[in-house]
């Protein structure tokens, strides 16, 4: 009886000593992946229990948000962009994790910083700190069902025109046999179609702001975009195109409902995934289209990283989590899972492209990724110059809302509700508000 009660005491202290951390993230297939293989981790830190809060990229932006910048601490491990890291980093909102990773240094040799892909680590860093680590990077590309393409006699060019996409996009579109056209994000918000809309207004010669922060969103390149963007769903995409985000579009790309969805490159490795893709065998891959404007801004940069908030009271377990979801073991551990090194995390190691395996398996889009990767470039992505930094994003706290607002003048269009020129109208009111009431404008 009592080595019962001794054995009981044991465990029960051995409970309360467990540390539990709380992660948000966003409902990506990658980070779905991440929840799934989270016991690992917990059979390599058994002291540290994982709790789990999933959330679509809108809500999740807006949860984490709120807490952050409230100082709540309901998170010990945050989701976060590459749009809020150095923002969130100058407000203070972030841990610093170089002295973290020189407090460990037995997990400092094994995750290997240096073996991140430079720009990717640069675009993390401020004042030489590291304020997160990446878990995927991405830039954007054109996806293709190349059955459809071959029945309907078209060859997709490695450089594609969004006139020429228009232009398959209505040959191909058979709504009564299940088959639309294209697949464009139409849900608002400024990560979800307010991303790819920037991009095409980019290479259509507008941009957001001039070099005075007066808001450019009323011009005739702003109307050619917008009006070309609403056709080319109206006519040639799914219904209820502005329910539709990343994770729908994938969807419906995968079941062969899309004969094309331009969208984030991390999609390349889904989409060549045969348990979770019907076009496995038969998905092509180009450049993200340019426009008739300029040739710039068609690919944009992102990364999803994980970052530890300033409230977090676990600021030790929460630094274990990062470096074992973000590292060289995790990657491949992805790939034992998945069956496929075509479907780890892509974009943030060297040493996964230099990987034979990764080479082999991913080779039909691999190269076209890290060109588009490497040829975002963030300083230089509208024809005339401009006063922030960002290709589907303009780098300022307060994009975050009007990217949003914007996206939502899109949908607008698309369902009908209102006009372009009334969308367009209400979104330079809505800049010109920001540039003022923040201080842009001198």
């Amino acid at each position: 009886m009592k080595r019962l009660l001794m054995l009981s005491l044991a465990l029960t202290a051995t409970a309360q000593a467990a540390t539990t951390i709380t992660i948000a993230t966003v409902n990506n297939p990658d980070m779905v992946t991440m929840q799934k293989l989270s016991p690992e981790f917990t059979k390599k830190y058994p002291d540290i229990n994982v709790k789990w809060v999933v959330l679509p990229e809108n809500d999740l932006r807006q949860k984490v948000t709120l807490d952050v910048a409230s100082g709540a601490g309901s998170f010990d491990v945050a989701t976060v962009g590459a749009y809020e890291v150095p923002i969130w980093a100058k407000n203070g909102w972030l841990d610093p994790l170089t002295p973290l990773f020189a407090k460990n240094a037995d997990i400092a040799k094994s995750y290997k910083v240096d073996d991140l892909i430079p720009g990717v680590r640069k675009a993390l860093t401020v004042g030489g700190n590291l304020y997160a680590v990446p878990f995927y990077a991405e830039s954007s590309m054109t996806f293709y069902n190349k059955d459809l393409f071959k029945a309907a006699g078209l060859t997709m060019p490695v450089q594609p025109t969004w006139s020429q996409i228009q232009g398959f996009a209505a040959k191909i579109h058979k709504p009564t046999s299940g088959v639309y056209g294209i697949c464009l994000r139409g849900l608002p918000g400024w990560g979800e179609n307010a991303a790819v809309f920037s991009t095409v207004v980019n290479t259509f010669g507008g941009r957001w702001y001039d070099k005075d922060w007066k808001a450019q969103l009323n011009t005739p390149a702003w109307k050619s975009a917008m009006t070309f963007y609403v056709d080319i769903l109206k006519k040639y995409g799914p219904p209820g195109a502005t329910s539709n985000g990343f994770t729908e579009s994938l969807s419906l790309m995968s079941q062969g409902k899309c004969g094309m969805w331009v969208d984030a490159t991390v999609a390349a490795g889904l989409l060549s995934d045969p348990k979770a893709s019907a076009i496995s065998k038969s998905v092509g891959f180009a450049n993200a289209p340019v426009g008739p404007g300029t040739p710039k801004g068609n690919h944009w940069y992102w990364s999803w990283n994980l970052a530890i908030p300033k409230s977090s009271k676990k600021e030790d377990a929460a630094f274990k989590f990062i470096t074992w979801a973000t590292s060289q073991e995790y990657i491949a551990m992805v790939a034992k899972e998945k069956g496929s090194w075509a479907s780890v995390p892509p974009g943030t190691r060297v040493s996964t492209y230099n990987n034979p395996n990764y080479k082999k398996a991913a080779g039909a889009f691999s190269g076209l990724v890290q060109s588009a990767i490497n040829s975002a470039d963030v300083t230089n992505a509208t024809k005339d110059p401009v006063p922030y930094t960002g290709i589907q994003y303009v780098a300022i706290p307060q994009f975050q809302a009007l990217g949003t607002q914007v996206g939502q003048f899109l949908a607008g269009a698309i369902s009908g509700q209102t006009t372009v020129d009334q969308a367009l109208k209400q979104a330079q009111t809505a800049a010109d508000k920001v540039a003022k009431d923040g201080g842009y404008q001198k």
